[in-house]
């Protein structure tokens, strides 16, 4: 199993691409099975979610080609594919593979919806009842699916077809609303999704849809209407910059100090984000091409924040901050609306000797003068990379095992550091 050996106290200056963003990728690709056409996505992620759910896809007919990274110094812009669903040849999607990967289960939507059918393996560790696979079926349910679960699958049906409704969520749900977004888009009539995400990976599935021939009103609000189509036409589109490798990066900057551009990052995905930031007492500018973050030996300021839905402060970024708030001069406090159980970062940061106090949602982090390396293990994607920014600021060497969680998320991670002057390396397992 690969690590990554990283050691401290070193500045990052110089230029990291931003790659297309993985959670507008994941349910980009998966609307390819909307339509017989080709789909042609831009600038998608070489990741290890980006590559599973290419499985998924051909499992069930896609075909797809792949063109490489551009050769004229657009670094930043990824691969191109073309996706053609053009037969359907299985509506199932098993469990050894939707299990790796929550957002595989998107597929369920666009599966009832142009073939009227669809089994599709509940996601791994996901209990019916309280969990928010629930407002998925709800959606669905209310578009005309027959919906049973059977042995860990979830067993849908339109014999007659989807039907525009009016669906009002109780609680915002970004895999929800891309679900049932996806759905109506082959709903007779219309569609109105109530307390929709507003997150703009939302909104760039979104944009794409509508080049696909749907008529979507209200995008980038909380109410979405969607006019339905019979049949959707292929189209291309451009994934948008990743939001969370942005604010990752700068956070990594204004942990160890330095001057680095974020080549195609947009400041209008990252408002709240950059802010607190500001915040710090990190400069941040928007300038030509992308973002400029800048921290040249000023002392981290502490500051108080909590997770919301978008446009608030992203719960992806939450173990980021943390990780910058251990080194801050004073108490911070963080508090997690979100997810629960999104702390497990926290004992690994002990073990570099952050100290953190945690009560029920909310953290306390008491910044300390110093960080030191030491072997820690990344317990999920967001997770890991708050140990990435830990160990840059730290004395001496640290040892992050596990890093395959940094794979699914982060493309050229260690390359795009290196590059900006971190000593960082991984090494592969023998």
């Amino acid at each position: 199993m690969d690590r990554i050996k990283i050691v401290g106290g070193g500045k990052l200056t110089g230029t990291i691409p931003i790659s297309g963003a993985k959670n507008a990728a994941l349910p980009l690709l998966i609307a390819s099975l909307l339509t017989a056409d080709r789909l042609t996505l831009k600038n998608v992620p070489n990741l290890a979610d980006v590559n599973l759910l290419v499985r998924i896809l051909r499992n069930h007919g896609v075909d797809l080609a792949v063109d490489g990274k551009r050769a004229d110094g657009a670094s930043h812009l990824g691969e191109t594919f073309h996706l053609t669903a053009r037969d359907i040849v299985d509506t199932t999607a098993p469990y050894e593979m939707v299990s790796r990967m929550r957002a595989s289960f998107w597929v369920l939507g666009p599966l009832i919806a142009r073939m009227r059918q669809a089994k599709v393996s509940l996601p791994g560790g996901c209990a019916i009842g309280t969990r928010p696979v629930d407002l998925h079926l709800q959606g669905l349910k209310a578009l005309g699916a027959e919906i049973d679960i059977d042995r860990g699958y979830v067993l849908a049906k339109a014999p007659k077809g989807l039907r525009g409704a009016r669906i009002i969520f109780p609680k915002v749900s970004v895999g929800a609303t891309h679900n049932v977004l996806l759905a109506a888009a082959l709903a007779k009539g219309e569609t109105v999704i109530e307390n929709a995400a507003r997150e703009p990976e939302v909104g760039d599935v979104a944009d794409c849809l509508v080049k696909m021939g749907v008529r979507i009103d209200g995008i980038g609000t909380s109410t979405l209407r969607i006019q339905g189509k019979d049949r959707l036409e292929g189209a291309v589109h451009t994934v948008l910059p990743d939001r969370i490798e942005a604010g990752t990066f700068a956070m990594a900057v204004a942990a160890t100090g330095g001057d680095v551009l974020l080549q195609g990052a947009r400041g209008i995905d990252l408002t709240t984000a950059l802010e607190a930031l500001r915040q710090t007492g990190t400069d941040v500018t928007e300038v030509e091409g992308g973002l400029r973050i800048v921290r040249n030996g000023n002392g981290l300021l502490p500051i108080s924040i909590e997770t919301q839905p978008f446009p608030g402060f992203p719960t992806d970024l939450q173990a980021q901050l943390m990780a910058l708030m251990t080194r801050a001069q004073g108490t911070s406090v963080i508090r997690e609306t979100i997810f629960e159980n999104r702390f497990m970062h926290v004992q690994e940061l002990a073990r570099l000797g952050a100290d953190i106090q945690l009560h029920g949602d909310t953290a306390t982090i008491k910044g300390v003068k110093a960080l030191q390396g030491a072997p820690v293990m990344a317990t999920d994607l967001r997770a890991s990379v708050s140990l990435v920014i830990a160990a840059l600021t730290a004395d001496g060497e640290t040892t992050i095992n596990r890093v395959y969680h940094l794979d699914r998320g982060f493309e050229r991670l260690e390359e795009k550091l290196s590059r900006c002057g971190a000593n960082i390396e991984r090494i592969s397992a023998s």
